[in-house]
């Protein structure tokens, strides 16, 4: 038996390397078609997430993708749309391969979702509008949510 193999095991470790927009979009759809500036908001939010493996050792890219959109609550007038795709490099060493998945999916998303509110919060502001300040996310619950979806989705296979 090594010696390694006695010890504890190492606990997770993750350093963010960087984070940087990688695409974004904001449609201020109110001010071109001059609609009423007193229109309450009725804010919807998709989240989609993205990780995968980069070239140096153990580095890994995590992105959040939010797609938000603002429609009158007393119409479907569009008041604003905000496309962002969102990365952060992170570093991670000591995560058994079978928990790389999730670990990216879910702690990764939470160390730079901090960031990317204060971003949002910042375009909306200065696209014309109250600034948005996004909810916490609850990557654990969405991570949960995409494995079962896409277990519905594929079909028992057929013994041969």
């Amino acid at each position: 038996m090594a010696e390694n193999e006695t010890a504890q095991p190492k606990q997770p470790q993750m350093r963010v390397l960087g984070q940087f927009i990688r695409d974004m979009s904001f449609e201020n759809i109110m001010a071109q078609k001059g609609a009423p500036a007193d229109v309450q908001p009725d804010v919807q939010v998709q989240v989609n997430l993205d990780a995968k493996k980069r070239g140096g050792e153990n580095q890994y890219e995590t992105a959040i993708k939010l797609n938000i959109t603002s429609k009158a609550k007393d119409g479907d007038a569009t008041l604003f749309v905000l496309e962002i795709d969102y990365v952060g490099i992170f570093q991670v060493e000591s995560v058994p391969e079978e928990q790389m998945h999730p670990y990216l999916l879910i702690e990764c998303p939470r160390m730079i979702f901090p960031f990317l509110r204060r971003i949002v919060s910042d375009v909306t502001r200065d696209g014309g509008f109250p600034p948005l300040n996004l909810e916490n996310i609850d990557f654990l619950s969405l991570y949960r949510n995409e494995v079962a979806r896409r277990q519905a989705e594929t079909p028992p296979k057929a013994d041969a």
